[in-house]
């Protein structure tokens, strides 16, 4: 039975109760406020695409006929100052010599490549290069850096997908063909690359296809290396053919590139041109061979591996070589090894990587047999892998890494190596970047000299602070081993070297 106050009706009791529960509802929100609706979350800046280059982008600023247009180019100026290096077509020149008497030199590197592209369609493209290199204050004769006035440097077609990158995907088809002078570059550039570091660089007049999917890319190639000739039109050496076949894959193990290879050098025995012994030493070709070579390499995807990262080459070769026309054809078998692991604190300050790095390279182990043990390092970018004061090739060499890098600021890298020689066997020669052997000034086959060639310090500073434009500076110093002493000891004794540079460079 429901009870009521005296002189109110039964209805004002459930007024009263409404009243109450709304008056507590609003004691409550004044003492917990409900907060306000979240605000939507601001709108992505749109993407920003990436520089075409600096004449590009201006270009295609004023007219959308300019977007299938490619002009641009490079300046690049280089000091560099050597102590104790051998200079070419000076009295007694040899690397680490303490008696000569030109044992420094000084000169300045200037370099200017202009390019002009053009794509009307999808599945054709041109491209045309030159370049003009030329050296001041250099002793060297004959000049290996200097070359002009202005050349050919790149002149090709691409039909079928134009976009030939190394990316997996393709535009505008699996099928391509590039034919033309151009620049033949894969893996790290250890066999096969531009050697961008010299002023003059190298190229081939070659033919090469590719198909591509998602999956994998598969190169097939043949063409002649061109052979740098000063005041004149460079032009191919036609006796020297270099051609193979080249495959990547980036998603059959995953994180991880993996590529194999066959390349194939078959040169002749009017390379080196015997019957014309008046031709000047830097336009003779290499000596006879018929050499093939197999390999694999692995390097990690950025970030695949966490702070981790690592790469590894493996080649093998074989074939037949002589050390001149004249000479007998040897049978060649040789082989060489690549291993390479590192850290990255990418949390850290500066990011500091540490890494280390083994290389070896096969040599011959008797100088009068039938048969040839030296490794063929073909057409390589040695500056980047086994020291910067540019010493060694891969060829009959122990090599032992350690490197470390810092970024003190987005703009600014330091990095520092060391290495450490050796010669894989004595009774070879002491190979010269270029691949050719160390053969006067003391040098020679020393198989009774110490195997150890001596230790490498190279510091480098790199400063961007744009994307276009790049100063750099570098320290190295050799230290000499038992092997250099022992082969210099009758001509004077040997001398630590010392190189310094500073580089600009200015993309446009």
């Amino acid at each position: 039975m429901q009870r009521t106050i005296p002189g109110m009706k039964s209805n004002s009791v459930v007024t009263v109760g409404s009243l109450l529960l709304v008056a507590a509802a609003s004691a409550s929100a004044q003492e917990k406020p409900v907060p306000p609706p979240a605000p939507p979350p601001p709108a992505a800046p749109p993407a920003v695409p990436p520089s075409a280059g600096l004449v590009n982008d201006w270009l295609r600023r004023q007219a959308s006929l300019w977007q299938r247009w490619d002009f641009g180019g490079q300046f690049r100026a280089r000091y560099e100052f050597k102590e104790n290096f051998a200079v070419p077509g000076t009295t007694g020149a040899a690397d680490f010599r303490r008696t000569t008497p030109v044992d420094e030199n000084s000169y300045l590197l200037l370099r200017t490549r202009l390019h002009v592209g053009y794509t009307p369609t999808d599945w054709f493209s041109a491209f045309a290069e030159g370049q003009n290199s030329s050296t001041t204050g250099d002793e060297r004769d004959p000049n290996p850096e200097s070359n002009g006035p202005v050349d050919l440097r790149q002149g090709y077609v691409v039909v079928g997908n134009t976009k030939q990158g190394m990316a997996p995907n393709p535009v505008g088809g699996p099928l391509s063909a590039k034919v033309g002078r151009q620049e033949l570059i894969y893996g790290d550039e250890r066999l096969i690359g531009a050697s961008d570091w010299n002023n003059i660089g190298r190229v081939f007049d070659a033919a090469k296809g590719r198909y591509q999917n998602e999956q994998l890319w598969v190169d097939a190639f043949v063409g002649r290396v061109i052979i740098p000739d000063d005041n004149n039109f460079d032009m191919p050496n036609d006796y020297d053919w270099f051609s193979g076949a080249y495959a990547s894959t980036r998603t059959y193990v995953p994180g991880q590139e993996t590529q194999v290879y066959f390349l194939a050098r078959n040169v002749s025995d009017q390379s080196s041109d015997p019957l014309n012994p008046a031709l000047p030493a830097i336009l003779r070709g290499a000596s006879p061979r018929d050499i093939y070579t197999v390999g694999a390499r692995v390097k990690s995807l950025p970030g695949a591996r966490g702070p981790w990262d690592y790469d590894a080459e493996l080649a093998g070769q074989w074939g037949d070589y002589a050390f001149s026309a004249a000479g007998p054809r040897l049978e060649h078998h040789a082989f060489a090894a690549h291993a390479a692991g590192g850290h990255t604190w990418g949390k850290t300050w500066g990011a500091p990587r540490l890494g280390l790095e083994y290389n070896y390279a096969s040599g011959d182990d008797n100088p009068n047999d039938n048969e040839h043990g030296t490794f063929e390092n073909l057409f390589p970018t040695n500056h980047k892998f086994y020291g910067y004061m540019d010493f060694f090739s891969w060829q009959n060499i122990h090599d032992v890494r350690m490197s470390g890098s810092i970024k003190p600021h987005r703009q600014v890298q330091v990095s520092l190596d060391y290495h450490a020689f050796w010669l894989a066997d004595t009774h070879d020669f002491f190979y010269q970047v270029n691949g050719s052997p160390r053969t006067t000034g003391g040098y020679g086959i020393n198989p009774s000299a110490g195997n150890f060639v001596g230790q490498e310090l190279d510091l480098v500073a790199t400063y961007s602070p744009k994307n276009f434009a790049s100063l750099q500076a570098g320290y190295g110093h050799f230290f000499v081993g038992e092997y250099v002493r022992d082969s210099l000891q009758a001509v004077g004794g040997a001398s630590d070297a010392n190189w310094v540079y500073v580089q600009a460079v200015f993309n446009f």
